[in-house]
């Protein structure tokens, strides 16, 4: 196995995910099999149990695991479809060496970080490296492995002295560092600074392990002289001296990388030259500069709870994207905080609850995605009301299903105080109800996770449609509540129609409004599965409704199943 791995100095947030993802789609333009390892050095076991103003969303994957975003990125970028195990914690590694430990694995010795918790890591990245993520048989030639953090931080050190043992036992053609910093300019003197990744190289070379390439992030492109300086101090070739500056889409950034034979220098540390070809970036670069050449753009309105981090929803995002480049169309997203458009805000915040109505009613769309806890519900549900009264087309994804059932209940089949016992435990109404699976005492890996099976309870509706007269779909879960089975029929009387259950017949997936142009609520979250270029069918419905697109597209593409 080659492994390349990606660390990041000076500070945290400069790419690092896209850096080592836009490698992989490089290496697999070569002709070579990828697969990739995001190493978070926090004591989470996963993802789940964090607010996503902390670290973002929570990526879901096909065996349940709940991820750091940036394996979304990877199985976006690379196509693949990746496991729990390829997102190592700490938290994982220590209750790995504890449980041992507590099974008496080590026969009486004193557990101490070196050798047993670098071991542990060591096996952990050998393992996981060796699983085919590509749907072929037999491992990848090459592994991504990403270490979270910056070089430095006390909780990366075991992983650091780990990878450096890694490196010295794999050998030096099996292993190439990639190291990615920050090149600032000061604004009163305007002069590209060279300081900080000095530094971040000393440091990172004093633990052990010396960067074969540096991977520079730059508002602007490098000047020559600052990669001659880089190259003398920091002892790395200047033709390995890499610089992504921004770029107008992401897209542009595995371009950026070939431009520059990032390609070449990596294969010449990992003697795969002879077996790679020239990578081909066709697709890509068709991919990337349309982007950049759309003129028209369509305005959809985001209602959630976490809006003031756009990384909160980075796959919702990510998904309306590919859905509207399909549509040849860019994404214009307008993000509305729920608790602004809430009759309490038109006391308290007058501005922010006209502005937030003022922007909803100027969409051509609507989206509610998922969400936890009662903040900004009763927003949702207003805005949900407000797209099922006016014809305009809803999406509701998990929490925004339940949003536009309570609502229908409540406006439609007038029952006073419908509501999901999440939000209310006691209500006369519970249309919503907790699953009889789940743990109300353990927050971390109790709900339903994971890709589960949909099937469609008739042909004749339109996500049953877009998804190709499928009889059934997989799309991944995460959620802890359901629609109440005992309401279905009243509901449905009211023609609220759920046309996608499970396979018990008894879990609700999908709901429709058949007199309505497209209002559908679904509780799995198809954004984990978009891709560019092969975009979510439910997402591309949306799109395609709220541009008077969805009819001729219905008609154009009948029975493809």
């Amino acid at each position: 196995m080659k492994y390349v791995l990606v660390t990041g100095g000076v500070v945290s947030g400069l790419g690092k995910g896209v850096t080592a993802s836009s490698i992989g789609v490089v290496l697999k333009a070569c002709g070579l099999r990828v697969t990739s390892i995001k190493i978070d050095p926090y004591l989470n076991t996963d993802a789940g149990t964090m607010s996503p103003f902390e670290h973002g969303e929570v990526f879901v994957l096909d065996d349940g695991g709940e991820v750091d975003l940036d394996l979304g990125n990877y199985e976006r970028f690379l196509d693949v479809t990746l496991t729990r195990d390829n997102n190592i914690t700490t938290g994982k590694i220590y209750q790995s060496v504890l449980d041992k430990e507590r099974r008496g694995d080590y026969l009486g010795k004193t557990v101490q970080v070196v050798p047993h918790i670098t071991d542990a890591i060591k096996t952990w990245i050998e393992s996981v490296s060796l699983i085919p993520v590509d749907g072929k048989e037999g491992p990848a030639d090459v592994c991504v492995i990403e270490l979270g953090g910056t070089v430095g931080d006390i909780e990366s050190m075991p992983f650091i002295e780990a990878l450096r043992q890694l490196s010295f036992s794999v050998g030096q053609e099996n292993f190439c560092l990639i190291h990615v910093s920050l090149i600032p300019v000061l604004g009163v003197v305007g002069e590209q600074k060279t300081k900080p990744t000095q530094h971040s190289v000393r440091e990172l070379r004093a633990l052990g392990l010396t960067p074969h390439l540096l991977a520079c992030r730059s508002a602007q492109p490098l000047l020559e002289n600052t990669k001659e300086k880089l190259s003398q101090f920091c002892h790395v070739a200047a033709g390995n001296i890499l610089n992504i500056h921004d770029v107008p889409n992401i897209w542009h950034v595995p371009l950026l990388l070939r431009n520059q034979n990032a390609h070449h220098s990596i294969l010449q540390q990992l003697n795969l030259l002879s077996i790679a070809m020239p990578p081909d970036l066709r697709d890509w670069t068709k991919m990337a500069e349309t982007y950049d050449n759309l003129k028209n753009s369509v305005r959809i309105a985001m209602v959630g709870k976490y809006v003031g981090l756009t990384d909160s929803y980075l796959s919702v995002v990510k998904a309306l994207l590919h859905a509207c480049v399909a549509c040849s169309l860019k994404p214009s997203i307008d993000w509305i905080a729920a608790s602004d458009l809430e009759d309490d805000s038109a006391k308290l915040t007058p501005e922010a609850h006209a502005a937030a109505w003022e922007t909803l009613k100027n969409a051509a769309c609507v989206l509610v995605p998922g969400g936890f806890g009662d903040r900004g519900v009763k927003g949702m549900i207003l805005a949900a009301k407000y797209a099922r009264e006016n014809n305009v087309p809803y999406l509701g994804i998990c929490l925004g299903m339940q949003i536009s059932v309570i609502e229908f209940a409540r406006s439609v089949l007038s029952l006073e105080g419908a509501d999901s016992t999440e939000f209310d435990e006691h209500t006369t109404n519970p249309v919503v109800v907790f699953m009889p699976e789940g743990s109300r005492t353990h927050m971390g890996s109790t709900m339903r996770l994971g890709s589960r099976r949909t099937l469609f309870q008739t042909p004749d509706c339109i996500t049953s449609k877009l998804y190709h007269n499928s009889e059934y779909v997989d799309e991944r879960h995460r959620h802890r509540y359901e629609v109440n089975p005992d309401v279905i029929g009243i509901l449905e009387e009211a023609g609220l129609k759920f046309v996608g259950k499970d396979d018990s017949g008894r879990r609700m997936e999908i709901l429709e409004l058949p007199s309505h142009p497209f209002y559908v609520g679904v509780q799995f979250h198809p954004e984990f599965k978009s891709r560019p270029g092969k975009p979510s069918a439910l997402f591309l419905g949306l799109i395609l409704a709220a541009t008077g697109q969805l009819e001729t597209y219905l008609d154009q593409h009948p029975n493809t199943s």
